[in-house]
């Protein structure tokens, strides 16, 4: 029967993670117990493209392999029976292979370079690899690999790898892989001295017999059922992990990885199986810390959120390493405050710690004397002061609780913890972080399980230093956003007032995952009782976002007090946005380039019941009825702010009396999922409650179109309207003559006695004549009247209209100057005073004080 190919899949190197080269085509052929040629597949022996060799004490070829046929050009019926000194070069060669030849006692493993003859006549330099196996009647056999200098030595003297990292189908002999040959009822026949170190089971002891009657238990009945299998079927069984069978000469539990493959004679009948075994306990504690380290890749630092990063910490280590994990943070942490560079206790003062993870086995943590989230108290004898002082790890690997260890005396309530579950093994781990310490992590096994080794501590220090980067990353998080969300609120107006013309109510809530950004409001009093009303919105967000919002909110305010129309204030915004992109980019900092804001400006009259308003690239505002109907006006939307050379349009509605305007910034109808034109309906729903008190229908807004955290930064301000009752505002129109300011004053007096406002008569006629002169004189020989009007609202408001485009400068005139002096006068009894722009003129007003 044709020998068959024993891989039924290419094996992965664990290192390099890709398959191992040439082992799916070695085959083998090997001497039976009975001193026969046998062909089997024994390829597993090998490593990537090593050729294998079986030689007896005489140097006869008894085995050889395809491999070994690729490499040299022989195949199995030219070399097999012959020396196997015909296939070495030289004879310094010859002489380092004569020890193996003729020496039916010597045992050693050798590994070297040699150089063997190809069949072609041309000279291979090799490194060739040598193991000895020994029988029951006290032979002994070689097992030899070959491969070229290119390949990574298969068991070199200095080989710097570890075994434990490779597979068997990687490794061959002496201190690596242990190999045994068994008949066909599973007597063992050949062993070398490796197997014997693994599984601790002694030559005596083994050859001979089955694995069951050398060493009894369960692995040695499923491992024989293994290898039944493989006699019965010829398919190979790979990597069938078992503990060692004995006690091992360091005294640790130790897990071998066997491979099983059938032997067949030339005529292809089964005549034992093959056994190649290696320690995989460094590869499997491996597997396990990379799996654990996977899982905290996976898990740990999902959020910017300090105390949910502590508790997945805590999460992920229980139970892959530990019983019971704690993880506990400065208090500043979660503030976003700077952490602890090392605490001093020299002054015996320990700084405030707060518990913001616990995870254990048993549910309710019993283990723990702290919540999470509440304050956590260290002892200044104990190691989590140690560790915080120090910076380094604490390492006890058995904590004894019956001899007075730092537990006792010091703390007695942690001592009865340990006493009640049974706390066995400790290691205490510091949080910490680009030169800082954030807090301490301690990991607990209890009894039941192994207590830790040196390589669980290195695992702990691995999985806290990764989580201690997210926790970094979320307290500088947690520092930015807090200062940026400082900022904002600073720079927000905090008790806003639109006067006579509204009532108003605002909310703001900053976006949960992205930061604080740059949405603002404003409520803004113009002169003549009409207020503007502002929303905004800044590109970006985190504090870079907030301080820009400040300087846009700082021009608006002086942009307002200009009394522009809505349409030029933006376009003088727009400017601004422009401006300081382009010292951004001068400045050469991405992080604080403004590329674009929306904004809507609105102005209310209340005497007019008007309300102009214009758009820059923002949501359209919102007009709600008395009777609850809502309406979004068709406004031209404009570019946004920034984009420069669009100019604005500015639109004009007389609102019914009692109208509410709701104005917000986009953050409020975006939704996973949803359009912005149903985030608009969404809008119009919640907006349509009337009679519903304006704070009431702010929350209740806000909460009905926010079902979960926003993505950005909500803005919402509401302005229940007011109109001015005709009694308070009275006007008039003048003539340009000279007599115009006596009559002013008269009308003046008259209607402030009406209001019941003597108190304000004498400043106020000085304040008219002087405004109502300096128009008759900027007026002369020009056509049109003086126009003169009293507000009352919370301040006493006189406007005087000419139609002259010749502003007043305020200045302080010298005692030779005969012009001056009025603004002078009307500024020192005025409240504060100023101009506007009209479409046939300009009109001066002044304002004072009701009281």
């Amino acid at each position: 029967m044709a020998s068959e190919t024993i891989w039924h899949q290419t094996p992965a190197c664990p290192i390099c993670k890709g398959p191992i080269a040439g082992m799916e085509e070695g085959r083998l052929m090997l001497e039976s117990p009975q001193g026969g040629i046998t062909s089997t597949a024994l390829e597993a022996f090998g490593t990537p493209r090593a050729a294998l060799t079986m030689f007896d004490a005489d140097g006869i070829v008894v085995a050889w392999s395809r491999t070994a046929e690729r490499l040299l050009g022989y195949g199995a019926r030219k070399i097999v029976g012959r020396p196997v000194h015909v296939l070495l070069a030289d004879s310094e060669d010859r002489a380092k292979l004569s020890g193996f030849a003729g020496y039916t006692g010597l045992k050693v493993d050798w590994s070297g370079t040699i150089t063997l003859l190809h069949r072609s006549g041309r000279s291979i330099g090799v490194r060739l690899s040598i193991s000895s196996l020994s029988g029951a009647d006290g032979r002994i056999r070689w097992m030899a690999a070959a491969s070229d200098n290119t390949v990574f030595p298969l068991w070199a003297e200095d080989g710097g790898m570890s075994a434990s990292l490779l597979p068997s189908s990687c490794l061959l002999g002496g201190r690596t892989t242990g190999i045994v040959v068994r008949d066909t009822e599973l007597r063992c026949t050949w062993v070398n001295d490796a197997q014997c170190v693994k599984d601790g089971v002694p030559p005596a002891q083994r050859l001979g017999r089955t694995l069951a009657e050398a060493a009894p238990g369960t692995d040695a009945e499923t491992l024989e059922e293994q290898m039944s299998h493989v006699l019965e079927s010829g398919v190979p069984v790979l990597n069938v992990e078992y503990r060692a069978f004995m006690p091992t000469p360091d005294g640790k539990e130790h897990i071998l990885a066997a491979s099983f493959f059938r032997l067949d004679d030339a005529s292809g009948r089964p005549l034992g199986v093959c056994a190649i075994s290696v320690n995989v306990t460094g590869l499997r504690r491996a597997r396990e810390r990379l799996a654990i380290l996977g899982e905290a890749g996976k898990w740990i630092g999902t959020t910017l959120d300090v105390m949910r990063t502590g508790q997945e910490l805590a999460d992920v280590a229980v139970p892959l390493l530990a019983d019971y994990v704690t993880v506990d943070l400065a208090d500043s942490v979660p503030l976003g405050e700077e952490p602890l560079a090392r605490t001093c206790t020299e002054a015996g003062r320990i700084p405030g710690f707060r518990r913001a993870g616990v995870a254990s086995l048993r549910r309710g943590a019993p283990e723990s004397l702290f919540g999470r989230g509440e304050p956590v108290h260290f002892p200044p004898a104990s190691p989590f002061t140690s560790v915080l002082r120090s910076g380094k790890s604490h390492f006890e690997p058995v904590v004894d609780i019956s001899t007075g260890t730092w537990v006792d005396g010091h703390d007695a309530a942690r001592a009865a913890k340990i006493r009640e579950n049974g706390m066995r093994s400790l290691m205490v781990v510091p949080v910490q972080a680009r030169g800082t310490i954030l807090g301490v992590a301690a990991f607990v096994r209890t009894l039941g399980r192994t207590p830790f080794e040196e390589d669980d501590l290195l695992l702990a220090e691995e999985l806290v230093s990764r989580a201690a980067l997210s926790l970094e990353n979320a307290r500088r998080y947690a520092r930015e956003r807090h200062t940026a969300l400082a900022l904002q609120r600073h720079l927000l107006p905090h008790n806003a007032s639109a006067g006579a013309a509204a009532d108003v109510a605002w909310r703001y809530v900053p976006a949960d995952h992205h930061g604080v950004g740059g949405d603002w409001f404003d409520v803004i009093p113009l002169s003549g009782a009409r207020v503007a009303l502002v929303v905004g919105d800044i590109v970006g967000h985190g504090i870079n976002a907030a301080a820009t919002m400040g300087q846009l909110r700082a021009a608006v305010h002086t942009l307002a007090d200009l009394e522009l129309p809505p349409d030029e204030l933006l376009t003088h915004l727009d400017q601004q946005v422009i401006r300081l992109a382009e010292a951004s980019a001068a400045s050469r900092d991405d992080a604080i380039a403004t590329t674009a804001a929306t904004c809507l400006y609105a102005v209310y009259d209340p005497i007019t019941r008007s309300c102009s308003m214009a758009r820059a690239g923002h949501p359209p505002p919102a007009i709600i009825d008395p009777q609850g109907g809502v309406t979004f006006p068709d406004t031209p939307p404009g570019a946004p702010l920034g984009v420069g050379g669009v100019p604005f349009e500015a639109v004009t509605w007389e609102l019914p009396r009692g109208s509410m305007l709701a104005l917000y910034t986009d953050g409020l109808l975006e939704a996973p999922d949803l359009d912005i034109d149903t985030g608009m309906k969404r809008l119009r729903s919640a907006l349509a409650r009337p009679g519903l008190p304006l704070e009431d229908l702010c929350t209740t807004t806000v909460d009905a179109l926010l079902a979960e955290a926003p993505r950005d930064d909500v803005t919402l301000l509401l302005a229940r309207t007011h109109s001015l009752s005709p009694c308070d505002v009275a006007s008039w129109q003048l003539s340009s003559a000279p007599a115009a300011a006596g009559q002013a004053r008269a009308l003046v007096t008259r209607q402030l006695r009406q209001w019941g406002l003597q108190h304000l008569t004498a400043s106020t006629e000085l304040i008219v004549s002087e405004l109502v002169t300096n128009a008759t004189l900027h007026a002369a020989g020009q056509q049109g009247t003086i126009g003169l009007r009293l507000i009352r609202h919370a301040q006493l408001t006189c406007e005087v209209y000419d139609t002259s485009h010749s502003h007043p400068r305020m200045r302080h005139p010298r005692a030779t100057d005969e012009n001056g002096r009025g603004i002078h006068l009307v500024t020192q009894l005025s409240h504060r005073w100023g101009t506007r722009d009209t479409s046939d003129g300009k009109m001066i007003w002044s304002e004072q004080k009701l009281r």
